[in-house]
């Protein structure tokens, strides 16, 4: 389920969206699987009884606490980056969230242990002007590479604040007119055309 463009502003556009890193499923996922192999063998060594029903009702609260409810918090948790601010969404029926406008953020710092670092997967620490201070983001996949695309955005958004004109490229008339030569002796162009072109590009000599 991606983020929501409708909780978008206008222009906004998002830059990445994820959520958090796949390892967060490994000890859900060895659980569930231990928990249904173990109560299957139960079964089939004991039979289907009173205490098999209750081994079976411990089970499926196992499978229901430690397995689906962590993949529940992983897939309902985005976070999410625009042209104009981070965020972090989380939470199923209680909904929390988090958002640093770009031109807020001071820094950004990321962490990560041995064990994450193998993983491509670490934390975030983001420092911002007002009330929020330090926000961090947990279990990002490729911290170092987000990291670097924060600053990269933040800075075109600040670009964009300060009102600074765009770059615009300046054409080399003399190398337009030595590539309008080669179209008009290949033939793409007609004698009337290059004429036309070729005096416009020589009053911008």
């Amino acid at each position: 389920m991606p983020y929501p463009k409708r909780l978008l502003t206008e222009g906004e556009e998002i830059v990445r969206g994820f959520r958090p890193h796949w390892r967060l499923l490994a000890i859900p996922a060895l659980i569930t699987i231990a928990a249904i192999a173990g109560t299957v063998a139960f079964v089939q060594f004991v039979g289907i009884g009173a205490l098999e029903l209750v081994v079976l009702g411990i089970a499926i609260v196992v499978i229901a606490w430690w397995g689906i409810r962590p993949f529940i918090h992983w897939w309902f948790t985005h976070y999410v980056l625009t042209n104009e601010r981070l965020i972090r969404r989380a939470g199923f029926i209680a909904r929390r969230g988090v958002e640093i406008p770009l031109e807020n953020i001071n820094d950004v710092q990321f962490s990560q242990t041995i064990l994450e670092r193998i993983l491509r997967s670490g934390d975030l620490l983001i420092e911002s002007a007002g009330e929020m201070g330090q926000s961090r983001f947990s279990d990002i996949p490729e911290p170092e590479e987000f990291q670097s695309l924060i600053y990269r955005v933040r800075e075109q958004r600040s670009t964009q604040l300060r009102g600074a004109p765009a770059v615009v490229e300046k054409v080399d008339p003399t190398a337009q007119l030595e590539r309008l030569a080669r179209l008009h002796d290949e033939g793409r162009i007609t004698d009337e055309e290059f004429a036309a072109k070729k005096q416009k590009l020589l009053d911008q000599l």
